[in-house]
Protein backbone atom coordinates (compact mmCIF):
# COMPACT_ATOMS: atom_id res chain seq x y z
CA UNK A 1 0.00 0.00 0.00
CA UNK A 2 1.44 3.37 -1.02
CA UNK A 3 1.27 6.38 1.25
CA UNK A 4 -1.34 7.90 -1.06
CA UNK A 5 -3.49 4.78 -0.91
CA UNK A 6 -3.10 4.59 2.86
CA UNK A 7 -4.06 8.27 3.22
CA UNK A 8 -7.22 7.85 1.14
CA UNK A 9 -8.24 4.75 3.08
CA UNK A 10 -7.64 6.51 6.40
CA UNK A 11 -9.71 9.49 5.26
CA UNK A 12 -12.67 7.27 4.41
CA UNK A 13 -12.52 5.26 7.62
CA UNK A 14 -12.29 8.36 9.79
CA UNK A 15 -15.31 9.76 7.98
CA UNK A 16 -17.26 6.67 9.04
CA UNK A 17 -15.95 6.82 12.61
CA UNK A 18 -16.41 10.58 13.11
CA UNK A 19 -19.11 11.73 10.66
CA UNK A 20 -19.78 14.99 12.47
CA UNK A 21 -16.49 16.75 13.06
CA UNK A 22 -15.70 20.39 13.67
CA UNK A 23 -13.36 22.76 15.40
CA UNK A 24 -13.73 22.47 19.18
CA UNK A 25 -12.97 26.16 19.69
CA UNK A 26 -16.28 28.00 19.98
CA UNK A 27 -16.75 31.15 17.89
CA UNK A 28 -19.39 32.95 15.87
CA UNK A 29 -17.16 35.46 14.06
CA UNK A 30 -13.84 35.03 12.29
CA UNK A 31 -11.91 37.41 14.57
CA UNK A 32 -13.00 35.40 17.60
CA UNK A 33 -11.44 32.28 16.14
CA UNK A 34 -8.21 34.24 15.68
CA UNK A 35 -8.29 35.15 19.37
CA UNK A 36 -9.13 31.63 20.49
CA UNK A 37 -6.51 29.88 18.42
CA UNK A 38 -3.84 32.18 19.86
CA UNK A 39 -5.02 31.42 23.38
CA UNK A 40 -5.10 27.68 22.64
CA UNK A 41 -1.31 27.41 22.43
CA UNK A 42 -0.32 25.10 25.33
CA UNK A 43 -3.88 25.27 26.64
CA UNK A 44 -6.99 23.13 26.21
CA UNK A 45 -9.77 24.25 23.92
CA UNK A 46 -12.25 23.72 26.75
CA UNK A 47 -10.46 26.25 28.95
CA UNK A 48 -10.15 28.73 26.08
CA UNK A 49 -13.90 28.52 25.47
CA UNK A 50 -14.54 29.54 29.09
CA UNK A 51 -11.97 32.33 29.19
CA UNK A 52 -13.09 34.05 25.98
CA UNK A 53 -16.61 34.45 27.33
CA UNK A 54 -15.23 36.80 29.98
CA UNK A 55 -13.01 38.52 27.43
CA UNK A 56 -15.91 39.28 25.09
CA UNK A 57 -18.15 40.46 27.92
CA UNK A 58 -15.69 43.27 28.52
CA UNK A 59 -14.43 43.75 24.94
CA UNK A 60 -17.22 42.68 22.59
CA UNK A 61 -15.75 43.55 19.20
CA UNK A 62 -12.54 44.15 17.25
CA UNK A 63 -12.46 47.87 18.03
CA UNK A 64 -12.95 47.31 21.76
CA UNK A 65 -10.11 44.78 21.90
CA UNK A 66 -7.89 46.98 19.75
CA UNK A 67 -8.36 49.87 22.18
CA UNK A 68 -8.11 47.77 25.35
CA UNK A 69 -4.98 48.11 27.49
CA UNK A 70 -2.82 45.04 27.07
CA UNK A 71 -2.71 44.67 30.84
CA UNK A 72 -6.50 44.36 30.97
CA UNK A 73 -6.48 41.66 28.31
CA UNK A 74 -3.73 39.83 30.18
CA UNK A 75 -5.72 39.80 33.44
CA UNK A 76 -8.53 37.97 31.70
CA UNK A 77 -6.55 35.52 29.55
CA UNK A 78 -3.86 34.53 32.08
CA UNK A 79 -5.63 31.23 32.97
CA UNK A 80 -4.67 30.07 29.45
CA UNK A 81 -0.96 30.46 30.27
CA UNK A 82 1.62 32.68 28.59
CA UNK A 83 -0.72 35.55 29.34
CA UNK A 84 1.67 38.38 28.65
CA UNK A 85 2.70 37.29 25.15
CA UNK A 86 -0.80 36.15 24.21
CA UNK A 87 -2.35 39.43 25.33
CA UNK A 88 0.28 41.38 23.42
CA UNK A 89 -0.36 39.41 20.24
CA UNK A 90 -4.14 39.66 20.52
CA UNK A 91 -3.94 43.40 21.04
CA UNK A 92 -1.61 43.92 18.09
CA UNK A 93 -3.65 41.61 15.87
CA UNK A 94 -6.91 43.41 16.60
CA UNK A 95 -5.28 46.78 15.95
CA UNK A 96 -4.04 45.54 12.59
CA UNK A 97 -7.50 44.22 11.69
CA UNK A 98 -9.02 47.57 12.64
CA UNK A 99 -6.46 49.74 10.88
CA UNK A 100 -5.78 47.74 7.72
CA UNK A 101 -8.80 45.51 7.13
CA UNK A 102 -11.76 47.53 8.42
CA UNK A 103 -12.16 45.08 11.29
CA UNK A 104 -12.53 42.06 8.99
CA UNK A 105 -10.30 38.98 8.83
CA UNK A 106 -8.60 38.66 5.42
CA UNK A 107 -9.29 35.49 3.43
CA UNK A 108 -5.77 35.41 2.02
CA UNK A 109 -3.23 33.00 3.55
CA UNK A 110 -0.23 35.32 3.13
CA UNK A 111 -2.10 38.24 4.71
CA UNK A 112 -3.17 36.08 7.62
CA UNK A 113 0.47 35.19 8.27
CA UNK A 114 1.27 38.89 8.57
CA UNK A 115 -1.08 39.25 11.54
CA UNK A 116 0.68 39.25 14.94
CA UNK A 117 0.58 35.87 16.64
CA UNK A 118 -0.68 34.04 13.55
CA UNK A 119 1.40 31.14 12.25
CA UNK A 120 0.71 28.55 9.58
CA UNK A 121 -1.45 26.40 11.87
CA UNK A 122 -3.70 29.31 12.79
CA UNK A 123 -3.86 30.60 9.23
CA UNK A 124 -4.83 27.17 7.92
CA UNK A 125 -7.54 26.86 10.56
CA UNK A 126 -9.03 30.20 9.54
CA UNK A 127 -8.82 29.36 5.83
CA UNK A 128 -10.53 26.02 6.31
CA UNK A 129 -13.11 26.68 9.02
CA UNK A 130 -14.08 30.27 8.25
CA UNK A 131 -13.61 30.52 4.50
CA UNK A 132 -14.05 26.89 3.43
CA UNK A 133 -10.79 26.82 1.51
CA UNK A 134 -8.26 23.97 1.31
CA UNK A 135 -6.33 23.73 4.57
CA UNK A 136 -4.16 21.35 6.57
CA UNK A 137 -3.81 22.17 10.26
CA UNK A 138 -0.70 20.49 11.66
CA UNK A 139 -1.40 20.58 15.38
CA UNK A 140 0.07 18.14 17.90
CA UNK A 141 -2.60 15.50 17.23
CA UNK A 142 -2.05 15.67 13.49
CA UNK A 143 1.73 15.39 13.77
CA UNK A 144 1.58 12.50 16.23
CA UNK A 145 -1.00 10.50 14.29
CA UNK A 146 0.35 10.89 10.75
CA UNK A 147 3.76 9.76 11.99
CA UNK A 148 2.26 6.73 13.73
CA UNK A 149 0.15 5.90 10.69
CA UNK A 150 3.11 6.10 8.35
CA UNK A 151 1.90 9.01 6.25
CA UNK A 152 5.09 10.87 7.16
CA UNK A 153 8.34 9.37 8.38
CA UNK A 154 9.72 10.80 11.61
CA UNK A 155 8.91 14.40 10.73
CA UNK A 156 8.00 16.62 13.68
CA UNK A 157 8.26 20.15 12.26
CA UNK A 158 4.71 21.39 11.52
CA UNK A 159 5.57 23.13 8.24
CA UNK A 160 7.37 20.04 6.91
CA UNK A 161 4.50 17.76 7.95
CA UNK A 162 2.06 20.10 6.22
CA UNK A 163 4.15 20.04 3.04
CA UNK A 164 4.21 16.23 2.99
CA UNK A 165 0.48 15.92 3.66
CA UNK A 166 -0.37 18.23 0.77
CA UNK A 167 1.14 15.53 -1.47
CA UNK A 168 -1.23 12.90 -0.08
CA UNK A 169 -4.48 14.54 1.00
CA UNK A 170 -7.00 15.82 -1.59
CA UNK A 171 -7.42 19.58 -1.02
CA UNK A 172 -11.15 19.35 -0.33
CA UNK A 173 -10.52 16.74 2.39
CA UNK A 174 -7.70 18.44 4.29
CA UNK A 175 -9.60 20.54 6.79
CA UNK A 176 -12.06 17.88 7.97
CA UNK A 177 -9.33 15.23 7.91
CA UNK A 178 -7.31 17.26 10.43
CA UNK A 179 -10.37 17.78 12.65
CA UNK A 180 -10.97 14.02 12.59
CA UNK A 181 -7.35 13.42 13.57
CA UNK A 182 -8.03 15.53 16.67
CA UNK A 183 -11.16 13.47 17.41
CA UNK A 184 -9.23 10.21 16.94
CA UNK A 185 -6.22 11.47 18.87
CA UNK A 186 -8.35 12.28 21.86
CA UNK A 187 -10.45 9.13 21.83
CA UNK A 188 -8.15 6.36 20.60
CA UNK A 189 -4.66 7.30 19.40
CA UNK A 190 -3.82 9.10 22.60
CA UNK A 191 -0.67 10.91 23.62
CA UNK A 192 -0.55 10.43 27.40
CA UNK A 193 -1.38 6.73 27.41
CA UNK A 194 -0.53 3.87 25.10
CA UNK A 195 -2.80 4.16 22.05
CA UNK A 196 -5.87 1.91 22.12
CA UNK A 197 -4.94 0.01 18.97
CA UNK A 198 -7.26 -2.87 19.85
CA UNK A 199 -10.30 -0.67 19.21
CA UNK A 200 -8.91 1.46 16.40
CA UNK A 201 -10.72 1.55 13.07
CA UNK A 202 -7.34 1.95 11.36
CA UNK A 203 -5.52 -0.97 12.98
CA UNK A 204 -4.97 -2.95 9.78
CA UNK A 205 -3.81 0.04 7.72
CA UNK A 206 -1.79 1.89 10.35
CA UNK A 207 1.90 1.32 9.70
CA UNK A 208 2.86 1.54 13.38
CA UNK A 209 -0.14 -0.01 15.10
CA UNK A 210 0.75 -0.91 18.65
CA UNK A 211 3.91 1.16 18.75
Amino acid sequence: MTKKQRALEIIERLKQEYPHTDCTLEYDQAWKLLVSVRLAAQCTDARVNVVVEKLYEKFPDVNALAEAPVEEIEKIVHPCGLGKSKARDISACMRMLRDEYDGKVPDDFAKLLELPGVGRKSANLIMGDVFGKPAIVTDTHCIRLVNRMGLVDGIKEPAKVEKELWKLIPPKEGNDFCHRLVDHGRAVCTARTKPYCDRCCLQDVCKKAGI
